[in-house]
């Protein structure tokens, strides 16, 4: 049985991923100050990882449940794909540019906008955000967010755009891409 204490410490899905978008932000803005060359593709690089794993854990979670609770889901789970694979797309470029490079500015700067667009229509006024809360209990929130926190452990670090984002593909193929990113990972230290 769930205590008090424990239930007050459980975050909703909807808390989790704000709490992502307002992580990814502050990295943005860490670079729009324009910082050192190394710092710059450090957090090029952090950027990559959260987003990366924040389009995973929305597809595989957040979005099936969109579909399935929330008036209209299925165009709008739909619209957020198609976003999240323009956003895999531009993390991909990223990884294989030199941070100092003129195309990185361009390709790092629609990322920021496209991400920010994104997180504006799910977290503003008739966002997919309040579209779900309207529609399932804090109970149900509180389920997915245990679903998003465990999907995060087990996602992707790196983007993947040729990927499946819908269920069941993503989640196999998401499970097989985070061995080899872990792995990666390790080996770059």
């Amino acid at each position: 049985m769930t205590t008090t204490n424990e239930a007050s410490r459980r975050l909703d899905a909807v808390t989790l991923l704000t709490n992502d978008h307002r992580s990814v932000d502050h990295l943005f803005t860490q670079l729009e100050a324009s910082p050192p060359a190394e710092q710059r593709a450090q957090t090029i690089q952090q950027v990559i990882r959260e987003l990366s794993v924040h389009a995973v854990i929305e597809e595989q979670v957040l979005y099936p449940a969109i579909r399935d609770e929330v008036a209209g889901g299925e165009g709008l789970a739909d619209h957020a794909i198609d976003e999240h694979q323009e956003v895999k797309e531009a993390l991909a470029r990223l990884e294989q540019l030199d941070p100092g490079d003129a195309e990185t500015e361009t390709t790092l700067q629609h990322l920021i906008d496209n991400v920010r667009q994104h997180v504006g229509e799910e977290e503003g006024p008739g966002g997919l955000f309040e579209r779900l809360r309207a529609a399932v209990s804090q109970e149900r929130l509180e389920e997915m967010g245990e679903q998003l926190e465990a999907a995060k452990k087990l996602a992707p670090t790196h983007p993947h755009p040729n990927a499946p984002s819908t269920p069941p593909g993503n989640v196999v193929a998401g499970a097989a891409a985070a061995v080899v990113d872990k792995a990666r990972d390790a080996l770059r230290g």
